[in-house]
């Protein structure tokens, strides 16, 4: 199959409903299986090496060189299958170094798609503002769209919805974590 478009789509999955990340991670598969190189950068979603809580990057990192995985963000996946919510000042550190590591995967666009998982939930939670979303989105455009770009989050504002190639909008009707049932491996993590 041939390429239809000279450069990158801008792709955006984000509501409040379970299966962004799970859209994306089909999308580095499809990709990574056609043959294309794929990295992805996920907010909020730490590895301190050991504990590896997010069952899909398992398969991910084996599918390297093909596939990078970066995630960042300080451990939130607490004993119980809860969640630790608020922001601390490590919380911050650690985006403001998922940036870094998205901005530097723009400039060497070294790859044919870049996933940025939960970029517009840190933008949301007050991990990183707006305006670094909408640099880093300039920044690709500027480098003339070198590879598919896709965000996911909670947040979207007119201002990048305008700017993306294709919109989804995942959102929840019901859920068992509204009831008190945890995150359960192989389905949320």
């Amino acid at each position: 199959m041939s390429e239809t478009s000279a450069s990158g789509t801008l792709r955006i999955i984000y509501g409040f409903g379970k299966g962004k990340t799970t859209a994306a991670t089909g999308l580095a598969l499809e990709a990574a299986a056609a043959g294309r190189r794929v990295a992805i950068v996920y907010f909020d979603k730490g590895y301190d090496g050991s504990v590896e809580h997010y069952s899909e990057r398992h398969v991910l990192r084996g599918l390297a060189p093909r596939v990078e995985v970066f995630p960042t963000g300080c451990e939130r996946l607490q004993p119980d299958g809860s969640f630790r919510f608020g922001v601390e000042e490590q919380d911050l550190a650690e985006a403001r170094r998922g940036l870094d590591l998205a901005r530097d995967r723009v400039a060497g666009a070294a790859h044919d798609v870049l996933i940025i998982d939960e970029a517009l939930a840190a933008v949301a939670y007050k991990l990183l503002d707006r305006s670094d979303i909408d640099d880093l989105v300039d920044r690709w455009e500027g480098a003339g769209r070198p590879f598919d770009l896709v965000l996911t989050g909670h947040q979207l504002w007119d201002a990048l919805r305008d700017r993306a190639d294709r919109v989804v909008e995942v959102r929840k009707e019901k859920h068992y974590f509204d009831e008190g049932l945890g995150a359960r491996l192989g389905v949320e993590i």
